[in-house]
């Protein structure tokens, strides 16, 4: 795993991943209103510089367990990494930190999207900096980290059983996760002003486009990147297959959703059709097939494309669809290996405990990772106020918060 062929793609992985999160603030950037731009971007560079910080200081001690019954790894254990920096193998195992940071990162970006046009910014970073701590970084150690999920399977079915839970790249960890924080969030500030369907349009769509262009591209280091830790690198074609495959599917899901609704097929479908079938191939993309993979794309940009009216159905305003998008595609992906996992799988050779793992795993996290992200945004709601005033909403976050327009035409 230290052969100068793995060291190269772990590095260059780990920029792919990191590139993904100012994807996210294009993504979203182009969504909003145009005086809220700055304010959806700064809320996605901001987790890049505070979250990185924190995974280093103590994230990444906490993001592994001794046993499958901690909550997280000991915060000081290694308090600024001095110890494991000084360490023998410290090449490879830096490297292993660096590339877990940007999975931590861009899940405590995701949720931004939620809360568009109306939070405060301060207020958006200690959240960001609470729930890491209490809402990933414990989260990670329990999927990848020696935690309750990882040894789920072993618990309620024995060591000779096979069967554990399956979430390659983060559709636990990081979707699933990111989602359901984003739901919280979306209750606890409440509905942006003329929230109703249709009234809301993107600003900038090449923005949008470019955005995904850009998470598609870095996507391939999020699936793919850790199999540097092994030894021949085997899993890389098919992993990669399945990232190219399933997206491709997903946008024609999507739009064809579009039509059949609308009438038309828009490019803001097509780029959220791409994220959605990222989304839902991301636990999947070693173990399946590369024709399951191209199914599972194809359900998730279907199902996807319908769940974002369901905020319009029951009155929550989640601005950026990260509930439609990331919750249900992380939810899609993960349940949709009970049935597909290649040898485990319900149909493809396995039984129903496959299946029913997957579901618990799935349950579990979204469960904890809501009830946490309403505490805290509730008592940072209470306390110092997270949304902006109606009056500061109307004369544009951007300029209240951040004192800059996206687009100064006036001076061109």
């Amino acid at each position: 795993m230290d052969a100068p062929g793995n060291i190269s793609w772990a590095i260059t992985a780990t920029a792919l991943v990191l590139l993904m999160t100012p994807g996210v603030a294009f993504f979203y950037g182009g969504l909003v209103k145009a005086k809220s731009v700055v304010s959806m971007m700064m809320m996605s560079f901001g987790s890049i510089g505070l979250v990185a910080v924190l995974w280093i200081l103590f994230g990444f001690s906490m993001s592994a367990v001794d046993s499958p019954t901690a909550f997280a790894g000991n915060p000081f254990a290694d308090f600024g990494l001095s110890n494991l920096a000084a360490g023998e193998g410290s090449n490879v195992a830096l490297l292993g930190v660096a590339y877990g940071a940007t999975f931590a990162i861009i899940t405590v970006a995701l949720i931004s999207g939620a809360i568009a046009d109306r939070a405060k910014f301060g207020s958006w970073l200690i959240f960001a900096g609470i729930f890491a701590t209490i809402g990933y970084f414990p989260v990670a150690a329990w999927v990848w980290g020696g935690g309750w999920i990882m040894n789920l399977g072993t618990t309620l079915f024995g060591e000779d059983s096979g069967i554990g839970v399956i979430d390659y790249a983060g559709g636990t960890a990081v979707h699933i996760n990111a989602g359901a924080a984003a739901l919280a969030l979306a209750l606890v500030l409440g509905k942006r002003i003329g929230f109703q369907k249709g009234i809301l349009k993107p600003h900038n769509v090449p923005l949008t486009l470019l955005g995904a262009a850009l998470l598609w591209f870095g996507w391939f280091g999020f699936n793919a990147g850790a199999e540097w830790l092994a030894e021949d690198m085997g899993g890389v074609g098919l992993i990669g297959l399945n990232t190219l495959g399933a997206t491709a599917a997903a946008i024609l899901g999507w739009i064809l959703i579009e039509r059949i609704k609308d009438g038309k097929a828009t490019s803001v479908g097509a780029a959220s059709g791409a994220v959605a079938g990222l989304v839902a191939i991301t636990p999947a993309c070693a173990n399946l097939t590369p024709g399951w993979s191209l199914l599972l794309g194809a359900v998730a940009g279907i199902v996807c494309a319908l769940a974002v009216e369901l905020k319009f159905r029951f009155g929550f305003d989640d601005s950026l669809d990260v509930v439609g998008i990331h919750l249900v595609g992380g939810l899609i992906g993960t349940l949709y290996l009970g049935f597909f996992a290649t040898g485990t799988g319900l149909f493809v050779g396995g039984d129903a405990r496959q299946l029913a793992v997957q579901l618990i795993a799935a349950l579990g996290v979204l469960i904890y990772s809501f009830v946490v992200a309403f505490i805290i945004g509730f008592a940072i709601q209470k306390t110092i106020g997270f949304r902006i005033t109606n009056e500061d909403e109307i004369a544009g976050v951007d300029q209240v918060v951040h004192g800059e327009e996206g687009y100064a035409l006036a001076d061109a």
